[in-house]
């Protein structure tokens, strides 16, 4: 899971006074008792607490001041019997250094999984890229052939005699146009692919959700799907990683496109629709392809399950790891009267978040 950095500039003014406070009275409560007395073990809570700032060097830090606080308490306390005051020190310094190991282990731990994560999910989306290469290439064909005939014509009216310098303008100003319209193209794959640590912006879910449908456009019309979209007028702008919420955008449609491509009969309609309720923002794919049996939703989102011949089981898998980083939830039910609804929601953004 990658970690939510507004949360944890929102909770640190907090965190560091209220451990600041904890260590004091820890202090002052070992310092008080007798020596017989073991509370400076109470200073591992301190350095567990630590851990959610995020930072490696500021659990250590906190372990070693712990470790000092221990020490100097012992040496100011003065009632109790002074060895069995030594073993009660060792055995706290040891505490809190065990801590404080095995917390910064975790958290490395925890960001090479976050590494792995990051990385299977670059790969997925070179994956599904690699899968859409016909239908991008579809799409980059087709503006890069009207820059030739649009180019060829303005060359003949400027050649004709008398020139038509109006009508060679308006030619190169298609030209123009069309290498727009392959420039985006183009930069919506580039900004897919790119492999870049996840972000946390505020993510304009339609606008998303468009680009997503562009770079699908050509999967779409070549299994002959009708498309719909349905967006909310209030809708907010969650916090996220914008390329990772378009895979699992892309991954939902792409999948939907398959599911109708296969129908001999019937209806290829889908529905892209995102609303906001409830506390939450909802972003759905309504097809009108195959529905699942029961035991194959249960576990559609696992790794490695997958109903499409060849798949590798990872897609949905990864979406579900991304919407959950996001604090997110996906789920997939049967679409009446045929086919299913995969979909995913997002917390609408606290006022403390703005």
């Amino acid at each position: 899971m990658m970690l939510n950095r507004e949360r944890f500039q929102i909770e640190t003014p907090l965190l560091w006074p209220g451990l600041l406070v904890l260590a004091a009275a820890i202090f002052v409560a070992d310092t008080v008792t007798n020596l017989e007395i073991a509370v400076a073990v109470l200073y591992v809570a301190v350095v567990l607490i630590s851990v959610r700032s995020g930072r490696q060097g500021a659990v250590v830090l906190v372990g070693a001041g712990c470790a000092a606080l221990t020490v100097l308490s012992y040496l100011l306390t003065p009632r109790g019997a002074p060895e069995s005051g030594l073993v009660n020190c060792a055995l706290s310094l040891l505490a809190i250094g065990s801590a404080t190991y095995l917390a910064t282990r975790i958290r490395a731990a925890e960001a090479r999984a976050r590494q792995a994560q990051d990385d299977l999910a670059h790969m997925s989306r070179v994956t599904t890229m690699g899968e859409l290469t016909a239908s991008i290439a579809h799409e980059v064909s087709q503006p890069l052939a009207g820059i030739v005939a649009n180019a060829h014509a303005a060359i003949r009216w400027l050649a004709a005699s008398p020139p038509n310098p109006d009508e060679a303008q308006r030619a190169l100003s298609r030209v123009v146009a069309d290498a727009d319209r392959a420039g985006d193209v183009i930069g919506r794959v580039r900004r897919l692919v790119t492999k870049a640590p996840p972000s946390r912006d505020r993510v304009d879910l339609i606008e998303l959700i468009e680009e997503a449908l562009l770079l699908a456009r050509s999967e779409i019309r070549r299994n002959h799907v009708v498309l719909r979209t349905d967006f909310g007028t209030d809708l907010s702008s969650p916090l996220g990683d914008r390329v990772q919420l378009q895979q699992v955008v892309l991954n939902f449609v792409v999948n939907a496109a398959e599911a109708m491509g296969s129908l001999e009969t019937g209806p290829r309609d889908m529905l892209v629709s995102a609303a906001a309720g409830d506390g939450k923002i909802t972003v759905s794919v309504r097809d009108t392809g195959i529905s699942l049996a029961p035991a194959a939703i249960d576990q559609v989102f696992e790794a490695f399950y997958t109903t499409k011949p060849g798949g590798m089981g990872m897609g949905l898998a990864i979406s579900r790891s991304i919407v959950e980083a996001h604090g997110g939830a996906v789920y997939a039910a049967v679409n009446h009267p045929r086919g299913m609804v995969f979909g995913f929601t997002l917390p609408v953004p606290r006022e403390r978040d703005e």
